[in-house]
């Protein structure tokens, strides 16, 4: 029997307890069916795919439009529109999803506030190539450079 658990490592478990929510964006992520308390939670759902609710839900607490929010998740507007408040929508759009809660937590936490945050991601900017940053989120490579420039700026690098 002692054999079987060489390759456990011996870690106390006080350091996987979590009571309540550890990271804030699972806060945007939650609604009135959603709550989680850690990252299983969170990568259960995201392989299950949120439910239409949920994702109208995120798009309102972070004001992106119902046009945003299907450019982003390579949806058009009207097969999103189509799908029933509590269907399950594939789970690509559950990763992109997530990506954005993290994206705009992260962001509060760089600008002291969410209204701060929304303005920024909203506004045109020279770095972006007088794109604002909220259309660069249709892509991986735009999440990465919103994030790096949110980086920067917590760093006081300028461009």
């Amino acid at each position: 029997m002692k054999s079987e658990n060489k390759n456990i490592i011996g870690e106390p478990m006080v350091a996987y307890a979590s009571g309540g929510s550890l990271n804030p964006f699972y806060d945007l992520l939650g609604g009135p069916k959603n709550t989680f308390s850690n990252d299983w939670d969170i990568i259960r759902l995201a392989r299950q795919g949120f439910s239409k609710r949920a994702l109208l839900s995120l798009a309102k607490k972070i004001s992106l439009t119902f046009q945003e929010l299907a450019s982003i998740l390579h949806i058009s507007e009207r097969t999103l529109q189509r799908y029933d408040d509590d269907a399950i929508i594939k789970t690509e759009y559950a990763e992109k999803a997530v990506e954005l809660a993290r994206l705009y937590t992260r962001g509060q936490e760089v600008f002291g506030s969410m209204d701060k945050f929304k303005l920024w991601i909203k506004t045109p900017s020279l770095i972006f190539n007088g794109e604002a940053p909220v259309s660069l989120l249709d892509t991986s490579a735009g999440f990465d450079m919103v994030f790096t420039e949110l980086g920067r700026i917590e760093h006081g690098i300028f461009a």
